[in-house]
């Protein structure tokens, strides 16, 4: 056993939060060791945003988070905003191109850039960076933390960061691993869930149209309340649907799921049209191409993979002549244009899924410094927490956030 000099920090996990943390405790003067069960650090950086990495959003609070407390994001957030963090890439040799929406992203459209300023950055701090190094264990003895290894090492630490993330994207190294220590140490977990994440549906259609893609508005349906609206494309699969319309509605529908709640969605196909004008487009063209089969027309206005389908759904052969539409038939396309519902059976997964809903119960953590309530020295940042970002740079902004602010409180 190996007995470290006091004013020791091991931190577990070298994704976002981690790093962050490491940067921030080691600048003040701590011996950082971090530790990293992949063979590099900052895997699901390098894999973020399609490669781009959405690294943060120009307008964040509280409001762009769920969990059990999502207010226990506020402090950090207000501690290390958006302008903390454009500092602090500058300052590792990192610049941000902001979008209009808010969105940030790496001036070379890289999220390599990402990985290697803050590699780079802890290694010239003088983190010392334990790559393919996964901790099993965690024993506290005389207010030290041991961490055990497969090799059976034990060292000893005055402070220790979990930043283990969830168990998404398994094949990035997405694991349970980080609620695992923290329940061997005292702390409860909220259920977790995928959260932007691909849906499954209960239909016999999706897997027909699988390949189309349309821009809509989706509404999400809970025991038939209608509770959340968002635009934007979506596109039809074997297994259900796709689409940032879909992401953005994926947190609530997986935590109803979750909790053996009914969760349907209702698709707006054409939402530049009011019903009564779409009514009466589907009418006028009909009648100005009487020879046309109503597949046809509304083909004009839908993909026709969808066409088809949904006319079949509205119980009108899509062979039918155009000449034969008659008002009532264009209020009843109309209809299912506007508002398709399709009952959501699953989510696609945590293999599919960009984060995890659910974790470390927040309750049971201090959100001005990031330490347990019920373990001294011990802190925790980012997604191993019970806090859950929207899409759109979010869940990077809490992950540097709450881990600059644990790093901060590290020494």
């Amino acid at each position: 056993m190996q007995k470290i000099d006091s004013n020791t920090v091991a931190i577990i996990g070298a994704g976002a939060s981690g790093l962050m943390a490491a940067i921030t405790a080691a600048k003040t003067g701590s011996t950082v060791h971090l530790y990293e069960q992949n063979a590099k650090p900052a895997k699901k950086i390098l894999a973020s945003g399609n490669g781009r990495c959405n690294i943060s959003n120009t307008q964040v609070s509280s409001a762009d988070y769920a969990g059990d407390n999502p207010e226990f994001s506020s402090f950090a957030l207000e501690q290390f905003n958006f302008k903390s963090l454009e500092k602090f890439c500058k300052s590792i040799g990192l610049y941000l191109n902001i979008l209009d929406d808010g969105r940030a992203y790496p001036l070379s459209n890289e999220a390599k850039s990402v990985a290697l300023a803050f590699e780079n950055s802890a290694k010239m701090y003088g983190v010392q960076i334990f790559n393919d190094y996964p901790i099993t264990g965690i024993e506290k003895k005389e207010n030290k933390f041991y961490l055990h290894t497969p090799l059976n090492r034990s060292q000893a630490y005055d402070k220790l960061l979990i930043a283990t993330g969830s168990q998404a994207a398994p094949q990035l190294g997405g694991n349970e691993s980080g609620y695992e220590l923290a329940t061997s140490l005292g702390h409860s977990i909220a259920a977790t869930y995928p959260s932007l994440v691909q849906l499954h549906l209960n239909s016999n259609v999706h897997e027909k149209m699988a390949g189309a893609k349309q821009e809509a508005q989706v509404s999400l349906y809970i025991n038939a309340q209608k509770e959340f609206t968002t635009q934007g494309d979506i596109l039809f699969t074997k297994y259900g649907i796709s689409g940032f319309a879909i992401l953005d509605i994926s947190q609530g529908a997986s935590q109803a799921l979750l909790n053996y709640q009914a969760v349907d969605i209702s698709l707006d196909l054409l939402p530049k049209f009011d019903r009564q004008a779409l009514s009466s487009q589907l009418l006028s063209t009909s009648q100005a191409l009487p020879n046309y089969s109503i597949e046809q027309i509304l083909s004009g206005l839908l993909p026709s993979k969808i066409a088809k389908y949904l006319l079949e759904e509205a119980k009108i052969e899509p062979s039918t002549p155009a000449k034969q539409m008659h008002t009532k038939m264009a209020k009843q396309i109309a209809s299912k244009i506007k508002d398709w519902r399709f009952k959501v059976s699953d989510t696609h997964g945590f293999k599919h899924a960009e984060v995890s809903g659910g974790g470390i119960n927040t309750n049971e953590v201090n959100p001005k410094t990031m330490e347990s309530k019920l373990c001294e020295g011990l802190y925790f940042a980012g997604e191993v927490l019970d806090i859950v970002g929207r899409r759109g740079g979010f869940n990077f902004a809490f992950a540097f956030a709450s881990g600059y602010l644990a790093g901060k409180n590290l020494n």
